[in-house]
């Protein structure tokens, strides 16, 4: 059949189903170049030799299945496997409508060659779609966008992020029982913006007309230029786009045969979402290398599939993943924020207040981390194991505690002479200033990977016995000055014990005391002994610590084997 003929064949065939609306003159002479030509001169990679019509594929006008329009396919019959998710608000059943339709094709099921109007077969052998062809969907849904749900306002106010219908652009129809179905998306006539989208899905046209993530416009995955072209761990196979804002929503989505099903991810394992371009090859730092090179780190690798958007960290299972810190809809990299409020890079996170109640979203960076380190804290093994032990980290940063150091509020001593600027007794600080990459080599900051144990950011010598230099306590010494401490500005003993090897860590508790843990004018300081140092005097009373006042106080205890009763300074 020559292309006259064939014109004038889609032009008859159109004239017929006109009363339906689906196959217009238009929309029947642009099915030629696509893939759903199926017919031997079809342009895709399956095409059946000796067939030269292209519409009997799907329709008939004559003996139809009963169901619109004029319907060529026997529909598979088989049960489908839906998409669950345990954030999802829709009310999901089995394919109806016009999904069930599209189904007869691309579940594999019923080969592409069996039509329903048996006068008028399709030549040659039977042909199937095979998981190996990019159109391939099969009967297990829970890896695909939901279909066949009702979409109306009610979903949409029961669902945050999701906008009204009524707000929907006319090139995305639901079916006339308000559900949305795979011709919502996809036109199987018009491969006009590729994959038989309706509209171009750059910059998530298409996902946004639908979903409304919070602060996502201004976020970095929405605004960021950086091109996906250069990714060594991603093909990227499904994107239309080469840049992050680009992508858009499908940077870490994909909407058919995504690899995390409940979230609908790329892939299964949720760090590889993350790490596709934080190596290095998409976004400018190497967080990657950070997880994969540093002796401590946040073991992201460690689970798949335990962390849930609707988890509750006061009962969940231990685990920690990208998304517990940062909202990849939220994140972005400005404005700057000042100690205790959240970084931009973690807006719109989750987090456990210092009461110890669930914020969905934190206001202070604290309250991320009090989500896994307080209340009911995985950190079981504490590196120096003190007198005092409290794994609580929200207990310890407490403003009712003697002693602390000020991550919720500032500290309590207003005499400390070893504060380097920009330090001063009413400074803030966060729980990032020392726990956080050792370096910026790698072009990232934060709790990713550090050489140093527990992911600080310098060194900080815990071992008894250790000589004095900048290098070993170079995590003290950021913020207090090693001369002031060596000139004992504070504390006449302060030079004595150190350069005879005792570190900062046997008489310091960097975190803070409980009060609900100290008595009396003990806790001042931050002095909790390292109990493998520091044990009860001679008599059998202590370890103890008691402040007697500005710049006094005494020790009754035995350390280093030298018993002390009641000792006293400033020494005379």
């Amino acid at each position: 059949m020559n292309s006259r003929i064939l014109i004038n064949s889609l032009v008859v065939w159109s004239f017929c189903l006109w009363p339906l609306g689906h196959l217009q003159v238009q929309a029947a002479s642009r099915i030629i170049n696509t893939k759903h030509n199926l017919t031997a001169t079809g342009p895709g990679p399956i095409k059946v030799a000796g067939e030269t019509e292209i519409c009997k594929f799907c329709h008939t006008p004559h003996s139809a299945n009963p169901i619109a329009p004029l319907w060529n396919r026997q529909a598979s019959g088989d049960y489908y496997q839906t998409y669950e998710s345990t954030t999802l608000q829709a009310t999901v059943g089995q394919p109806t409508g016009t999904s069930r339709l599209c189904l007869s094709c691309h579940d594999g099921t019923v080969a592409l060659t069996t039509v329903y109007n048996s006068q008028n077969p399709i030549q040659g052998s039977a042909i199937y779609i095979t998981p190996s062809d990019t159109g391939y969907v099969g009967t297990e849904l829970t890896d695909d966008h939901p279909i066949s749900f009702t979409y109306n306002s009610l979903l949409a106010i029961n669902k945050p992020g999701l906008r009204d219908p009524a707000a929907l652009p006319p090139e995305l129809p639901l079916d006339q029982q308000n559900q949305l179905q795979c011709t919502t998306c996809h036109d199987p006539h018009d491969d006009t913006y590729g994959d038989f989208l309706r509209i171009s899905n750059i910059e998530s046209q298409m996902c946004i007309s639908c979903h409304n993530p919070d602060g996502w416009p201004s976020s970095s995955h929405a605004t960021s230029t950086a091109s996906l072209t250069g990714a060594q761990t991603d093909t990227w196979d499904n994107l239309q786009g080469t840049t992050v804002r680009q992508a858009g929503c499908e940077s870490c989505h994909r909407p058919h045969s995504a690899g995390g099903r409940a979230r609908l991810l790329r892939r299964e394992a949720e760090e590889d979402n993350c790490l596709s371009c934080h190596d290095g090859s998409v976004a400018t730092g190497n967080i990657a290398s950070e997880l994969l090179l540093k002796s401590s780190v946040h073991p992201v690798g460690n689970t798949t599939g335990i962390h849930d958007p609707t988890e509750d960290p006061l009962t969940m299972s231990q685990h920690i993943e990208c998304v517990d810190c940062h909202n990849p809809h939220r994140t972005a990299n400005s404005p700057a924020a000042n100690a205790p409020l959240i970084k931009a890079t973690m807006a719109g996170a989750s987090g456990i207040t210092s009461a110890g109640t669930f914020t969905a979203e934190a206001t202070y960076e604290y309250e991320v981390c009090f989500k896994c380190h307080a209340w009911d804290n995985p950190v079981r093994s504490p590196i120096v194991d003190r007198i005092v032990r409290n794994n609580n980290v929200a207990d310890e940063f407490s403003p009712s505690n003697p002693s602390y150091h000020p991550v919720e509020a500032q500290g309590k001593n207003s005499d400390v002479p070893s504060l380097l600027q920009p330090y001063n007794t009413t400074s803030i600080i966060y729980c990032t200033d020392c726990h956080g990459t050792d370096s910026t080599a790698n072009g990232v900051q934060g709790p990713h990977g550090s050489s140093y144990q527990p992911l600080l950011v310098d060194n900080y010598v815990t071992i008894d016995g250790t000589s004095e230099s900048p290098s070993v306590y170079a995590l003290c010494y950021r913020c207090h000055s090693r001369t002031s401490i060596l000139n004992d500005d504070s504390y006449r003993g302060h030079r004595r014990h150190i350069q005879a090897d005792a570190p900062c860590s046997v008489c310091h508790d960097p975190h803070g005391i409980s009060a609900s843990q100290t008595g009396g004018s003990s806790g001042t300081h931050l002095i909790n002994f390292d109990r493998d140092v520091v044990g009860p005097a001679n008599s059998g009373i202590g370890p103890i610590f008691e402040d007697l006042g500005f710049r006094r106080g005494s020790c009754t205890l035995k350390c280093h084997n030298r018993n002390h009763k009641n000792k006293r300074y400033p020494m005379h």
